[in-house]
């Protein structure tokens, strides 16, 4: 019953915003400001329509200059639960199919996010480069899912190079963030449908590094994530871990330089 009010409701206000945020985009077309706006509205409603408690940790990694944000993605409710911390200026990578949404596709691309053809690897290509464009001249940040499409799986499936390309060509640091694999774990059919919890994590710096570095920089970034996920979905066993953790510390170094990928 829960759930057949709440789909109805939960379209009906993404309808509504998503017109509202076109006639936004079209008084001042491909302004990244308009992303940060529409998706904070999104989240509101949508979150507390949908019944989620949602926590976000590390928003002190949030930082003011350009970066490239590379989260793992579930759900069409990634816009709904990451849009609650969307920074300002960022725009999006998404699939060419967006377009296609009424309202939402043309918000979406009146918005200056990236539309990509992935069946298309010229056109693919073309689109990385313009989100290098993007941070390098606009001061403005790029946000990707490096896994390239929808997992439900049981942790992140292996990362696509364009992010790690566009870093390292552009010189910006990445700021992995992660949420928990919410997708195996909310009912949408009660008043309470579950819990949400965001992670983000430190940068990565990327200045400095080279072609050759991208599978290096790419396999510390997916290990963080992998790592992150699997603690925000068992955060118990990791409350035991670092017990044992702390019992034998002494004997044992635990830390990780993020300044550099390279080795020293």
């Amino acid at each position: 019953m829960i759930l057949m009010l709440r789909i109805p409701l939960v379209i009906g206000y993404f309808l509504i915003v998503a017109f509202a945020g076109l006639l936004l985009c079209l008084l001042r077309p491909f302004n990244p400001d308009n992303n940060y706006l529409c998706a904070r509205i999104f989240s509101w409603g949508g979150i507390r329509l949908l019944g989620l408690k949602l926590r976000i940790q590390g928003q002190e990694h949030l930082g003011k200059e350009p970066c490239i944000y590379v989260a793992n993605h579930q759900d069409n409710l990634d816009l709904f639960v990451f849009g609650s911390m969307l920074p300002p200026r960022t725009v999006t990578i998404g699939k060419k199919s967006l377009k296609f949404i009424p309202f939402f596709g043309q918000l979406y691309w009146l918005a200056g996010n990236v539309l990509i053809d992935r069946g298309n690897g010229q056109q693919a290509r073309k689109a990385m480069q313009m989100a290098t464009q993007t941070l390098t001249r606009d001061n403005t940040s790029v946000w990707i899912f490096p896994e390239g499409t929808r997992n439900k799986g049981n942790n992140i499936l292996p990362f696509k190079k364009g992010a790690f390309i566009t870093a390292i060509e552009s010189g910006m640091p990445i700021v992995p963030v992660c949420s928990n694999s919410y997708k195996k774990t909310i009912n949408l059919n009660k008043f309470h449908s579950g819990d949400v919890t965001i992670k983000i994590l430190p940068k990565i710096e990327t200045r400095g590094l080279k072609p050759e570095d991208i599978d290096k920089l790419m396999q510390t970034c997916w290990d963080e994530m992998s790592s992150t996920i699997t603690t925000l979905d068992h955060p118990q066993s990791r409350t035991i871990d670092m017990s044992a953790t702390m019992r034998t510390a002494h004997s044992s170094e635990r830390g990780f330089r993020r300044t550099h990928v390279k080795n020293g």
